[in-house]
């Protein structure tokens, strides 16, 4: 038993060894003031000054961030629709069938998705930008949240549903007392898979992107293509910090949220009511 545990101790240390080796090297390197990545010379800031100076560089976060939260917000609201329509769907077969159009997205190549979606705004004569890549990442990000919150449908039983409206629930009522408050962390698993999948897609954005308007996976790549930059390091170190502190007050505010309550020596009393 000592001989599994200490191979899988061992396995798990190699498994985030190669995961996070590659970005603490890159981190290293983006204080090095000799300007590569084969040997540190000094300690240095210019690299995180040029990023944060970088005016253009900064509207291109924004732009990344903003499409990143507007696409997510949308595709969620389609989503909960799109999971509640199938989900209402009797037959087994026509559901199966709505569930394979919806998985089509996701198992389709990040290329032709591109290549389809630039097809469709040139025939179509949406002007690519802003419109282009809000749509496609919508598009792409449906599939994905709808995964995330028809599990939670599937799991509430019909009878809460039932009970709400023999207790004269409307149906507004019951979709927003009722269905809502259960799925909610599908719809918040659905939400934040949406927003890391737009935050991380270059294939489909580079398609649609037009001439003035970038994100920060495009940029990135435009400007790895003009050679190294350990500015590019600089900034990924900054998005890479900045993900730990969200991963961090997330887990604080969950471990608060699931604090126990403590015990009430005296209920009554505190409550008011007569003894």
């Amino acid at each position: 038993m000592r001989n599994k545990n200490g191979f899988a101790n061992l396995y798990l240390v190699l498994v985030f060894a190669v995961l996070y080796a590659p970005i603490l090297y890159l981190m290293y390197y983006s204080f090095n003031s000799g300007g590569t990545m084969h040997k540190f010379e000094s300690f240095t800031l210019d690299y995180y000054r040029e990023v944060l100076g970088d005016t253009r560089l900064m509207i291109i976060v924004i732009n990344t961030l903003v499409i990143a939260l507007l696409s997510s917000a949308i595709a969620t609201l389609i989503a909960i629709i799109g999971a509640l329509a199938i989900q209402r769907v009797r037959s087994r077969r026509a559901k199966n069938t709505l569930l394979s159009l919806n998985n089509v997205l996701i198992v389709s190549p990040d290329v032709i998705i591109g290549a389809s979606f630039l097809i469709l705004f040139t025939i179509v004569g949406i002007k690519l930008g802003f419109t282009s890549v809000l749509l496609s990442h919508v598009a792409f990000s449906v599939p994905i949240a709808v995964l995330m919150i028809l599990p939670h449908l599937q799991e509430m039983s019909p009878t809460l549903t039932d009970a709400a409206r023999d207790l004269g629930a409307s149906r507004r009522d019951v979709l927003t007392k009722v269905v809502l408050p259960i799925i909610k962390p599908g719809i918040f698993s659905g939400f934040f898979m949406a927003l890391t999948y737009s935050l991380d897609d270059f294939a489909v954005t580079f398609f649609v992107t037009g001439n003035g308007y970038s994100t920060l996976s495009v940029e990135i790549y435009s400007r790895a293509r003009q050679g190294v930059s350990l500015s590019i390091n600089a900034l990924s170190t900054l998005i890479f910090l900045f993900t730990i502190l969200l991963v961090i007050g997330y887990y604080f505010l969950n471990r608060r949220k699931n604090r126990p309550a403590g015990p009430l020596s005296e209920p009554a009393a505190e409550m008011g009511v007569p003894r």
